[in-house]
């Protein structure tokens, strides 16, 4: 029986997932040529057609769209196979594939990638940097390794390990005629004050949940795209937000009137990492999230942590 190969199968799972012959072949590092050859070749052994092809558009068939399911199955199985290889050789050594959310990869890596190179000289970390939910699936694709991401967030058929607090604290410019910031009380916000980032962000979420805004009155309809883009708009007093204690000290705010004030103790996201459950780098991954902790610069980490 002819079987296909995983070549094979990675071009197929990126063909369906960018719908484009040129793009899935750019992704995967390959000639457009040689990737439509390889797709031909599968579709032979598999004897079915796995996409429509017409001058401008290529569709995915119905089981193609099946197949692929399972293609990335068996990707995630090789790559079980591999990780138990590596899990009898020397711990944190080879390539390490890590997402890892923009509201905290420009703070936190900063920090900790220095000390990691360091302790493990023979790690070879990739990073990728997205909102949750497509790190998350490129998690459950087998496309990383693990994640970093902010908490508490609904994942499923994974194994988490929390890290540190991150503390959120009241952010506006510093003359701002929204409020006075050293009596905040949210009760006395006008309507459409507060400023946050748009859908998608995981951020927005836990402001509004770890910073009891429970009134969409409160809320503006302008939302930022980016922590740059919202930092803007309170420089130009447009509105209040509540920003996580890991920007304090970083470019973010540098040039700006912006300034962050603490509220509430009990007004934090939990940073942590998350992996496939039933890993066989689980004791890896463990690892790699104390040497974090502890490369943490500690005066950002709340006592209570």
């Amino acid at each position: 029986m002819n079987l296909p190969t995983v070549k094979q199968l990675r071009y197929f799972v990126a063909l369906e997932t960018y719908g484009h012959f040129g793009r899935a072949a750019e992704a995967c590092f390959v000639s457009q040529s040689a990737f439509s050859t390889a797709i031909r070749e599968l579709e032979s052994t598999l004897e079915v057609q796995l996409v429509d092809r017409t001058n401008k558009n290529v569709t995915v068939t119905h089981i193609g769209r099946q197949l692929a399911i399972e293609a990335r199955r068996c990707l995630r199985d090789i790559e079980g196979l591999v990780e138990l290889a590596r899990s009898n050789q020397q711990p944190l050594t080879g390539e390490l594939r890590i997402g890892v959310i923009p509201t905290i990869a420009p703070f936190l890596l900063p920090e900790i990638l220095p000390k990691l190179r360091a302790d493990f000289p023979r790690l070879k970390l990739y990073l990728t940097e997205d909102i949750t939910q497509r790190i998350y699936e490129k998690l459950m694709e087998g496309e990383l390794d693990l994640i970093i991401l902010a908490l508490p967030y609904a994942l499923r058929n994974t194994e988490v390990q929390p890290l540190f607090r991150d503390r959120f604290y009241l952010a506006c410019r510093e003359d701002t005629q929204h409020l006075n910031p050293t009596s905040y009380d949210i009760e006395n916000l006008e309507p459409e004050t507060v400023l946050l980032l748009e859908d998608g962000h995981c951020l927005r979420d836990h402001a509004l949940s770890a910073c009891h805004l429970q009134d969409i009155e409160k809320i503006s309809r302008f939302a930022a795209s980016s922590l740059l883009t919202l930092v803007q708009m309170l420089d130009a007093d447009l509105g209040i937000s509540y920003l996580p204690e890991m920007v304090i000290g970083s470019p973010l705010l540098a040039g700006t009137t912006v300034k962050l004030w603490p509220i509430r103790e009990e007004s934090y996201r939990e940073v942590g990492l998350a992996w496939r459950r039933g890993s066989a780098r689980e004791q890896e991954f463990l690892q790699l999230g104390e040497a974090i902790r502890t490369a943490k610069i500690v005066a950002v980490v709340p006592e209570n942590t």
